[in-house]
């Protein structure tokens, strides 16, 4: 460790291990410790059970009903990968997806007036879904061929509209959209978790409801993605991408101190030694002083031996709780996988419920979605502060990622990874950089 590197990172959530895994790619020389013994830091998935227990202090062993403890891998973080969003791109780019496999989640639905209603994945569906009128699924509709001809470059497809200028709210006014209809397309596809989007430029949003359809266009069933054995499969096929160009891994490695010089960063120690670098990537857990807590979420992970009703018994599912019809200013999320991912036993089901918290009783405030849930055998409740950087590292070379938001999806992570990079660097993150030349795959077998 006695060494000297380009970039020594700290931490190996996923944005950590995607960024160490584009500086090897990139010709950096990389150093990538972790004062824990597992892959994944917030992102991680757990095994076995047991240790679930211990981490939430749930007393006692999981009961034998749960089935062979090393069956489960329970995520942290609940998310899934949008089929056309960023981090797949960085996964096919990377080819990191050669030591991962995906299953597209069965279906998104949507809570209104106390029922879940399936989120229409086909011209049919949307026809006979309950969420809307019949006039109002002709103006809808309208409104998606309007949304998906959409293009900055062809005047006469904006029909008028300032992409930069024009807001959204203006948009569905155009349309004669009702709020129940603004609020599906703009929570269920847009996914957008509160409602400030409405008077802000509408391009981004456009953008979103693309990403959808275009995510849910390449699969069909949904636009999302989930990797077998769980999520901490995504860092940890990054950390291989960054071995294999040379980047040294170090588990177990408690950080001793960050050490400066005149204000920037010159090394670590750990445990008697010193690596020197230029530059150092964390997450907020390595450097709070340089820190502020941004806000709260809280995960409920809830173990089920039946599906979600009302969902026709798929064994993956997304839920989303708009707001608005819970009286809330942010959204609440349920994700919903099973044993059928291998990330848990046989015939059980993991469904994780977040949200930003609002008030001192942020149990209460997800008790609409757990009351979906319904039998629940066994609860892991937590209460996550949310960090994000005071200090944006042009100084002190210290580049530290946020925390992971409330959101279902890694566009935000992928967002925040765009940002270090660029930042780094001086230039804005390029999706061809991260490309693998074809003789660079010496750690791993030809195909």
């Amino acid at each position: 460790m006695n060494d000297e590197y380009d970039v020594i990172v700290l931490g190996t959530g996923l944005t950590e291990c995607i960024l160490s895994g584009i500086m090897s790619v990139k010709g950096k020389k990389v150093l990538h410790m972790d004062r824990n013994s597992y892959y994944g830091g917030e992102s991680a998935s757990i095994t076995p059970l047991e240790d679930l227990y211990k981490r939430f202090n749930i007393p006692g062993n999981p009961p034998e009903s749960m089935g062979r403890t090393r069956d489960w891998n329970v995520d942290l973080v609940p998310k899934f990968l949008m089929a056309n969003g960023q981090l797949v791109r960085m996964l096919l780019i990377t080819q990191v997806t050669r030591y991962l496999e995906f299953k597209v989640v069965d279906g998104s639905y949507v809570y209104k007036g106390g029922k879940i209603h399936k989120v229409p994945s086909t011209e049919t569906e949307a026809l006979s879904s309950g969420l809307m009128g019949l006039f109002e699924k002709r103006r809808f509709k309208k409104f998606l061929v309007f949304v998906t001809n959409f293009d900055e470059n062809d005047p006469k497809s904006m029909e008028g509209v300032d992409p930069h200028k024009t807001t959204m709210r203006a948009i569905y006014q155009k349309f004669s959209l009702g709020s129940e209809v603004i609020d599906f397309t703009g929570h269920s596809l847009a996914l957008y978790r509160t409602d400030e989007y409405l008077d802000q430029p509408c391009i981004e949003t456009i953008n979103r409801i693309k990403l959808y359809s275009e995510s849910l266009a390449r699969y069909g069933k949904s636009p999302y993605l989930y990797p077998l054995y769980g999520l901490g499969e995504l860092p940890q096929g990054f950390a291989r991408l960054s071995a294999i160009y040379g980047g040294t891994y170090m588990l177990n490695k408690p950080i001793d101190e960050i050490v400066m010089e005149n204000g920037k960063v010159v090394g670590v120690k750990s445990e008697g030694e010193f690596a020197r670098c230029k530059q150092l990537i964390c997450d907020p857990s390595y450097a709070m002083d340089r820190c502020t807590k941004t806000g709260q979420v809280i995960r409920v992970i809830c173990i089920l031996s039946h599906t979600i009703s009302n969902t026709n018994d798929v064994s993956s599912c997304q839920i989303i709780i708009p707001q608005s019809q819970v009286n809330r200013k942010h959204d609440i999320y349920v994700c919903m996988i099973s044993f059928a991912h291998n990330v848990a036993g046989k015939g059980k089901y993991i469904a994780i419920v977040s949200t930003t918290v609002e008030t001192n009783d942020p149990e209460k405030e997800v008790k609409p979605a757990l009351d979906l849930l319904e039998p629940i055998e066994q609860k892991f409740v937590s209460i996550s502060d949310q960090y994000g950087p005071t200090d944006m590292g042009s100084e002190s070379q210290i580049f530290i990622s946020r925390t992971y938001d409330a959101t279902t999806h890694f566009e935000t992570t992928c967002d925040d990874i765009k940002d270090i990079y660029r930042r780094m660097t001086g230039s804005d993150f390029d999706f061809a950089e991260m490309e693998r030349g074809k003789q660079d795959i010496f750690g791993d077998a030809a195909e």
